[in-house]
């Protein structure tokens, strides 16, 4: 995925205070941000080989990053953000409604007022996933994809036995985790083009914020 890149590198253009990214990875993101917005990104990730990454990457790129290892379901930040991001679809890797809820509520915490918390996730198919039940392909890595109907999730199972889960949400499920942990839908667009979502979309693409405190 590259088309995130400058949709996630917008916000941070216009957001007024710190930016920070959940699931940074190795900066594939966060590392444009930091060099168009001329700001150190907060980085947050479980791995430590990801990190490692991130750090090399940013340094030969000449752009801070302050990178921590961490879970995004005990995500905080000494000082609020202005906008927090989470690209590539990371999200789906919580697997249920409470890790998601935690989430973000941590998230919403850890907003200024009127901050920005935005994301993107696959708006699931699930006649694709049947058809592609038990399919092997080679790339990015070789692997068989199984789909576990009941768990509404997919596996991505390794030669080696190591696998890779995706669980999926629904618009609704998005937008019911968006108002317990205190945000406002801004937007939901079906694409990083800021294209309408319709039925037809196969991506969500979500911006909501921190509700702002009356008076």
């Amino acid at each position: 995925m590259t088309a995130d890149v400058a949709f996630y590198v917008g916000l941070a253009r216009q957001a007024d205070g710190p930016v920070a990214e959940l699931a940074v990875g190795d900066g594939r993101v966060a590392i444009p941000v930091a060099r168009a917005t001329g700001r150190p990104v907060t980085g947050v990730d479980a791995s430590p080989t990801m990190l490692a990454r991130a750090r090399a990457r940013a340094a030969a790129a000449g752009v801070e990053l302050d990178l921590r290892e961490g879970d995004m379901r005990e995500f905080a930040l000494d000082v609020p953000a202005a906008l927090v991001y989470c690209p590539f679809r990371s999200l789906q890797h919580l697997p249920t409604w409470a890790d998601r809820r935690r989430t973000f509520e941590r998230v919403a915490a850890a907003l200024l007022p009127g901050g920005r918390f935005a994301w993107n996730a696959l708006a699931f198919d699930h006649h694709l996933a049947a058809r592609a039940d038990g399919v092997r392909r080679e790339t990015p890595v070789p692997h068989t994809t199984r789909f576990a109907v009941g768990d509404n999730r997919v596996d991505l199972v390794l030669d080696d036995g190591s696998t890779s889960s995706s669980w999926w949400a629904t618009k609704n499920e998005w937008l019911g985790l968006i108002d317990v942990a205190g945000l406002e839908l801004e937007a939901l667009y079906g694409g990083f083009a800021g294209e309408p979502f319709t039925e037809h979309s196969r991506e969500y693409v979500f911006v909501a914020r921190r509700r702002r405190t009356s008076g």
